[in-house]
């Protein structure tokens, strides 16, 4: 694991030291600040030893800011032409992934920087973050730039710009341990015994006092952060035989209180009233959905003949046990007489007679 900083804490001087690589331009401590100088355009400060891995973060503070681009690297190549930014315009904080010299927005957290402001830029993975002050403003999935060992700061050559602070590390993710094969197993015993002891009477009793007031720390950002890694193996543990056994003790007597009489009781109240609601007028009507297409039946494994009727079955017929007469007109009728029908009625035996004006109504 690899860890660098530098608080600038030194003379005034336009060479930073044999830790720093001025990748472009000319930087310079002042007042134990780095600063950019003043001479226009974009350049580059680079840290003179690599991360020992892609996983890692950097951080400065914004010690004076200005309407200008200024930011901090991670998972730079050597000349920080690749990896990620994490950037302030004077209006936005903007995480960039830098391919090939093409810089790529993939996050941003509108907010100015201002004078004091701590910014980092974290990548684990495929997982790019971005803090202001410890707080977490972007977190994105990006797969842009795999692997880089670089750090450093990138900003517009402005006066008003002064850093302070910088340091970078490694985020190491866990170590995984090997367990050996344990050499024997044991069963537990289950208990059988206990164990009591008087307790003496309390001297004196306290009574818990009520807060007062509050108390509260600033927090410092936190160095690195690491994932857990999943459990890849089983621990046994050899348990040595018990000493002694013991019989448990059941209990021998019980404690009783008595309870003081009830100082009220209420009775539950009958409804009085009853309680309405308006309903509000529905919000969507659902029209019934018709049959979808019809179904195919299957062929048919078999067929039916119908069979053939063999017998007749018939019934008696009593005999009836009246003869109704029609009833002659009571008037002459001026129509033409219809022609006399007669009606056969086969299973009974039976005919209906109806003469052109006079009708009869036989039954044999």
């Amino acid at each position: 694991m690899t860890s660098f900083s530098d608080d600038f804490n030194r003379a005034d001087n336009t060479a930073l030291g044999a830790n720093w690589v001025e990748v472009t331009g000319d930087w310079s401590i002042s007042s134990n600040r780095l600063s950019p100088g003043a001479a226009g355009g974009t350049i580059i400060l680079r840290a003179a030893a690599a991360m020992a891995s892609s996983d890692h973060y950097a951080q400065a503070t914004i010690a004076a800011t200005a309407v200008a681009s200024h930011g901090i690297w991670c998972r730079g190549n050597t000349t920080l032409t690749s990896g990620y930014l994490w950037r302030n315009d004077g209006s936005n904080w903007t995480l960039f992934a830098v391919i090939g010299g093409s810089f790529v927005s993939i996050g941003s957290y509108a907010a100015a920087a201002a004078a004091g402001d701590v910014a980092k830029v974290q990548a684990v993975g495929t997982t790019i973050k971005g803090y202001v002050n410890g707080t977490q403003r972007v977190s994105v999935t990006d797969t842009g730039v795999a692997t880089g060992t670089s750090v450093g700061v990138r900003s517009e050559s402005v006066a008003a710009l002064r850093f302070d602070d910088f340091s970078a590390a490694d985020i190491t993710t866990g170590t995984t341990l090997t367990l050996s094969t344990a050499g024997s197993t044991v069963t537990a015993q289950p208990f059988t015994a206990t164990k009591t002891a008087i307790l003496s009477t309390a001297g004196k009793t306290s009574s818990a006092r009520t807060l007062a007031g509050t108390k509260m720390a600033l927090l410092t950002p936190a160095g690195e952060q690491g994932t857990a890694l999943a459990f890849v193996g089983l621990k046994t543990v050899t348990i040595r035989a018990a000493d002694t056994l013991g019989a448990g003790q059941p209990l021998t007597g019980y404690k009783t209180a008595v309870l003081p009489p009830a100082i009220e009781e209420d009775a539950a109240l009958a409804f009085a009233g009853t309680k309405t609601s308006m309903l509000t007028t529905a919000g969507s009507l659902t029209t019934a959905i018709g049959l979808g297409p019809a179904t195919v039946l299957p062929t048919a494994h078999i067929t039916e003949e119908a069979q053939p009727i063999t017998t007749i079955k018939t019934a008696a017929l009593p005999t009836a046990t009246e003869i109704c007469a029609a009833r002659p007109l009571a008037r002459q009728a001026t129509a033409v007489p219809s022609p006399q029908r007669t009606i056969h009625i086969p299973g009974e035996q039976r005919r209906l007679v109806v003469p052109a004006e006079n009708r009869t109504l036989k039954v044999r």
